[in-house]
């Protein structure tokens, strides 16, 4: 029996994979969206299905199975250029500007500053290579970079990964070598989930290893992570390892010196994408000052070498990208789609900000120290719910704080920002932020109650070792 629970799992390991396969392959993005969506959802249920069927694989092979079937999901997105996602051209670039000996906040891509440093691969100039509305113009030619009259937005860590990337790789070697290292940072977040996990207690246990595979075979992961190589990836990577520092050991010696660690690794992953930034609130009540000293040092550390040599602000365009965004004018592009049901429109940044406060404070005073990404979930959540943004791959932290924290239906916070970004091109007019984010938080919901309502039920049967055994096994 526990063999054949073994292979089923692995049969279904092996169909999301090759349902990842040829969704990764289609390039139906622009083309065919509505194709594309089809095969999102596949991917999604078999998620659900493979991730379901783990629980009942025997210990001894769940760990091994969860990393294999990680290693093949990941390897999924190695099998095209980016699909969704122009983004990793202008790591590319960034990258580029670097190695020249240039800051890559001093000038934007279509500066005369820079033109030496264009080739047709980033700037082609035929027709056919410049053809549709994607393409933004340069110089007589066009450009595969987004936005390339601003300044970029990159914290200094991701600019640093850009120029390693840039100084490593072969001649002609394109996107590849940032993929391949979003597969490496993917497969290393497994690792440490896996290792938390376990350290957490005996499988079986509410932290039991399976949760790991909420991340490692996630369809967001090889999508985003990999294919569109999306730097977010190692934000995840350093904010999760942050999380496994602070929660190691008890000692307070060395308790201290991981504090430190775990503040200087989660202020590296908001180096990268300041989204991790979030978490903070969740691990301050664990050493508060020595995980703000260590976050914040390592924060000013990395911005210093740009500061120095930069000439114009390296923030570049972080306050336009807000605006762009329709942070500040919540009329339109989907932005508070939740709270604009209930509220005039104008209302929706304040009430934004009054329900993150809110949370923040209800995560500082009520958080766990032994379990800060539970806390950290909640606050990431919410914030998702609230301000309901328009791109999938700003969900890959809450993906991997649902594994370390077991609440799988934060995972349509994910499913959400999916149908955002690719569904919604498939329906034109129709209101898919709005619907999507909708049907997440009725998830939310419906798991919280479905939780306080087994929490009550073991309360009421403490007395009776039969039904405790039942319910725990049920939650």
């Amino acid at each position: 029996m526990t063999h054949r629970r073994t292979v089923c799992t692995a049969v279904l390991l092996a169909a999301l994979t090759t349902v990842l396969a040829f969704t990764i392959r289609k390039d139906g993005f622009r083309l065919d969206p509505s194709g594309l969506s089809w095969w999102y959802a596949a991917a999604w249920a078999l998620f659900a299905v493979a991730a379901w069927s783990v629980r009942k694989v025997p210990a001894r092979h769940r760990a091994a199975l969860i990393v294999a079937g990680g290693i093949a999901v990941a390897s999924t997105g190695l099998l095209a250029p980016p699909r969704t996602s122009t983004d990793a051209y202008r790591y590319a670039w960034d990258g580029r500007v670097q190695a020249a000996g240039i800051s890559p906040y001093d000038y934007t891509p279509a500066d005369p500053q820079l033109a030496r440093l264009r080739d047709p691969w980033l700037f082609p100039t035929s027709a056919a290579q410049c053809a549709g509305p994607e393409r933004a113009r340069v110089d007589g030619g066009c450009t595969r970079l987004n936005r390339p009259a601003v300044h970029t937005i990159y914290p200094p860590v991701a600019e640093a990964y850009y120029l390693v990337v840039d100084e490593i790789s072969p001649g002609g070697a394109r996107l590849k070598p940032l993929q391949i290292g979003g597969a490496l940072f993917a497969v290393a977040t497994t690792l440490v989930l896996v290792r938390v996990l376990r350290r957490r207690g005996p499988d079986g246990a509410p932290g039991q290893v399976s949760g790991a595979a909420f991340w490692a075979w996630c369809p967001a992961v090889p999508v985003e992570a990999v294919n569109n190589a999306h730097v977010d990836v190692l934000a995840v990577l350093l904010a999760v390892a942050g999380l496994a520092a602070l929660t190691a050991g008890r000692d307070r010696t060395v308790g201290r010196l991981r504090a430190a660690a775990g503040g200087v690794l989660i202020g590296a992953g908001v180096a990268v994408k300041m989204l991790p930034a979030m978490v903070l609130p969740a691990v301050l009540r664990r050493r508060p000052v020595t995980v703000l000293l260590s976050t914040t040092a390592l924060i000013a550390l990395s911005y210093l070498p740009y500061v120095l040599v930069s000439h114009s602000s390296v923030f570049g365009y972080l306050g336009g990208y807000t605006e762009e965004e329709g942070y500040d004018d919540p009329t339109g592009q989907g932005r508070f789609a939740l709270l604009r049901m209930v509220l005039p429109d104008s209302w929706g940044l304040p009430a934004a900000l009054v329900g993150l406060v809110a949370v923040t404070g209800y995560v500082l005073w009520r958080g766990y120290a032994e379990r800060p990404w539970s806390g950290a979930l909640l606050l990431f959540g919410w914030a998702f719910l609230l301000l309901t943004p328009g791109y999938s791959w700003y969900a890959l932290l809450v993906v991997a704080l649902v594994a370390l924290d077991g609440r799988w239906e934060w995972l349509t916070i994910a499913m959400a920002g999916a149908c955002t970004y690719v569904v919604a091109k498939a329906l034109g007019d129709f209101p898919m932020a709005r619907v999507a984010y909708s049907v997440a938080a009725c998830a939310v919901l419906v798991g919280w109650a479905i939780r306080r309502h087994l929490a009550g039920r073991q309360e009421r049967h403490a007395g009776t070792p039969e039904l405790v055994s039942q319910s725990s096994l049920t939650a």
